[in-house]
């Protein structure tokens, strides 16, 4: 679950990390009265837009006012404004900071490591992403051990690397470690402060934040709810969590209808290993009633995108022949108009392929030439 940056910068604030703290307005005439109240001796605000998406400050949802008046004609700028696909309904201003020096520090699971890793860079302020890709060795890594969490050393070594004088080193390990503690104390799948900035008098502000919460950790917090923003999310996977299937959007062309997560994986796994993108990560569950077949088509030809839908069914509780009635029953609830490709596999499966071959429908037996089949559908 993605927050917006003002609700991470609360988070981090618990943790004691000094945050640049403003208010958060939807309206340009809050955006004025909100000026009054933070611009401060420096006489300056920011704006900036609260949207699920990186790239604010290139799109324009970044401004920088001098005057009530300043922040109000920026604040209509901003509202409404369409940014990589969200809309910006709330906006920021906080007070304008003298930066001296940006650095870059976040937090992630790192599976591959089987630890939590502590990452930073002298080149904070800008797409991180893009320094990884053209100069990689500008970033500091160090994998926590979960059991003994972010040591000092540790913490003390990344700022030594990053060129931070001996003074200053003690408040960045601080930060460092709170960052740590926020990650693993909110459940969190990502941490960032980006930039983390040393001001012209060697204060150390957190002056941008980006968290990602663990949906399955939610019961443990059940106060997190309340900061999911239901606006950002997207709307055929709230349709498909508010009736039990388990959905993820994805980027590709190849729509999955799967019968348990793990074969789900394996089935985008075997769609990439032909060349072809899966649509999305669709668990339908272990009953796979006409109700649920027809809601699954229903999500996936949600995406304008999909050019082909592939079905891989393994039966085990699930009788095959009920599965192949349902798929037969939604397909005449559903206007699919595009290519299905089915696997079926498992209990009653004979029975199952008869009945999908009765209605005109052929079926796979192995996940690979329903795989390669859908690839080549897709690009038919």
């Amino acid at each position: 679950m993605n927050i917006h940056e003002y609700q991470a910068a609360e988070l981090l604030a618990n943790y004691g990390i000094p945050v640049n703290a403003g208010i958060v307005v939807s309206d340009p005439s809050g955006a004025s009265r909100a000026f009054e109240r933070v611009a401060g001796a420096a006489g300056r605000v920011v704006l900036k837009a609260q949207v699920h998406s990186g790239g604010r400050g290139k799109a324009g949802g970044i401004k920088l006012a001098g005057s009530p008046h300043d922040a109000q004609a920026a604040a209509e700028q901003i509202l409404g404004m369409d940014i990589r696909g969200h809309t910006v309904r709330k906006l920021l201003v906080a007070p304008a900071v003298e930066i001296g020096r940006e650095y870059y520090l976040g937090i992630i699971l790192d599976r591959e490591k089987r630890g939590i890793t502590l990452m930073a860079s002298a080149e904070g302020g800008v797409d991180i992403e893009e320094v990884a890709r053209n100069t990689p060795e500008r970033i500091i890594k160090v994998t926590a051990d979960p059991l003994l969490g972010l040591l000092d050393y540790q913490a003390r070594s990344i700022a030594f690397s990053l060129g931070i004088e001996p003074p200053l080193v003690g408040g960045f390990t601080s930060i460092a470690k709170a960052l740590y503690a926020a990650f693993v104390g909110s459940d969190a799948t990502l941490a960032e402060i980006n930039p983390l900035v040393l001001t012209k008098d060697d204060r150390w502000l957190a002056l941008d934040s980006k968290m990602s919460l663990d949906d399955s950790a939610l019961p443990r917090h059940k106060d997190f709810e309340r900061l999911r923003d239901l606006d950002e999310e997207n709307a055929t996977e709230l349709r498909a969590k508010a009736n039990g299937i388990s959905f993820v959007k994805l980027d590709g062309n190849i729509g999955c209808v799967v019968n348990g997560a793990g074969l789900a994986m394996a089935t985008m796994d075997a769609v990439k290993l032909y060349g072809g993108e899966p649509a999305n990560f669709l668990d339908v569950g272990g009953g796979a009633s006409v109700e649920q077949v027809t809601l699954a088509l229903e999500l996936v030809l949600a995406d304008p995108g999909v050019r082909a839908i592939l079905f891989n069914i393994f039966g085990g509780i699930t009788r095959c022949d009920i599965v192949a009635k349902g798929i037969i029953e939604a397909r005449k609830r559903v206007d699919v108009g595009v290519p299905m490709v089915i696997r079926l596999v498992g209990t009653n499966q004979d029975e199952g392929r008869r009945i999908l071959g009765d209605a005109g429908l052929s079926s796979f037996e192995t996940m690979r030439d329903a795989a390669r089949a859908a690839v080549e559908a897709a690009r038919g």
